[in-house]
C-alpha cells in the first residue's frame, strides 16, 4: 500500500507543496518512496497522484492508497472516487480528527472555484469513525473498498501509532524534506 502526505508549504501564495508516498508492505517494510510536487490552493493534486502511482514501479504490489485527508497544499481538493478510478486501487483518506465540514466550506469560499472544490469533497462520502490502535479514534472517506475492508486495514497497519503506518511514513518523509528544503532556500537567500 502506499500513504500520502504533503510537506510543509506557504500558505495563501502561488507556490509548490511537495507530496510524498511511502510504499509499505503492510505496516512494515518500506519498499520505495515516490513524489510529486502539487499547486498551493490548486487544482492538480488529483491528477498528480493518479500519475504517481500509475507510472511508479510499484503500481503491481499497491492493495490500497491511503492519504492524509482529502485535501493537500492548502486547499488542494483531491477526489478519491476518480483516482480509484483511474489507477483501479481502493482510496482510503483518513483524518486524525472528524473532519468539521461547516469550517471547511466557509474556508473554501475564499476561492475562485470553490462550488467545485465543495462538489469533490462532498462526492467523497460519509466520513466514518474507527478504532485505530489502542482505542484511538480516527476517521476515513473511501472509495473502491468496503467500511469493514477499510477498517481491517487501518487496524492492521497501525503498527507503531494509532495513525496507519504508510501515513506516518510519508509524513516524516515529507516534513523533513520539505523542512530542509525550506533552510536551504532561506541559506541561499542570505
Amino acid at each position: 500500500m502506499i500513504g500520502i502526505d504533503d510537506g510543509p508549504f506557504k500558505p495563501h501564495t502561488k507556490g509548490k507543496a511537495l507530496l510524498v508516498g511511502a510504499v509499505l508492505r503492510g505496516g512494515q517494510w518500506l519498499d520505495g518512496i515516490l513524489s510529486t510536487s502539487v499547486s498551493v490552493d490548486g487544482r492538480d493534486a488529483t491528477q498528480l497522484i493518479i500519475k504517481m502511482v500509475n507510472e511508479s514501479r510499484h503500481k503491481g504490489q499497491l492493495r490500497v492508497i491511503m492519504t492524509d485527508g482529502a485535501t493537500f497544499a492548502g486547499f488542494n481538493v483531491i477526489d478519491i472516487r476518480e483516482i480509484f478510478k483511474r489507477t483501479g486501487i481502493p482510496v482510503v483518506a483518513v483524518s486524525r480528527e472528524r473532519p468539521n465540514m461547516k469550517e471547511i466550506k466557509q474556508a473554501i469560499k475564499n476561492l475562485p472555484d470553490w462550488r467545485v472544490r465543495w462538489k469533490i469533497l462532498r462526492r467523497a462520502g460519509n466520513i466514518y469513525s474507527v478504532e485505530s490502535r489502542s482505542g484511538a479514534r480516527i476517521f476515513m472517506q473511501i472509495a473502491g473498498v468496503k467500511k469493514n475492508d477499510a477498517e481491517k486495514i487501518i487496524k492492521t497497519t497501525a503498527t507503531r501509532s494509532f495513525v496507519p503506518e504508510p501515513l506516518r511514513v510519508a509524513h516524516l518523509i515529507a516534513r523533513g524534506v520539505g523542512e530542509n528544503a525550506e533552510k536551504n532556500q532561506s541559506v541561499e537567500k542570505n
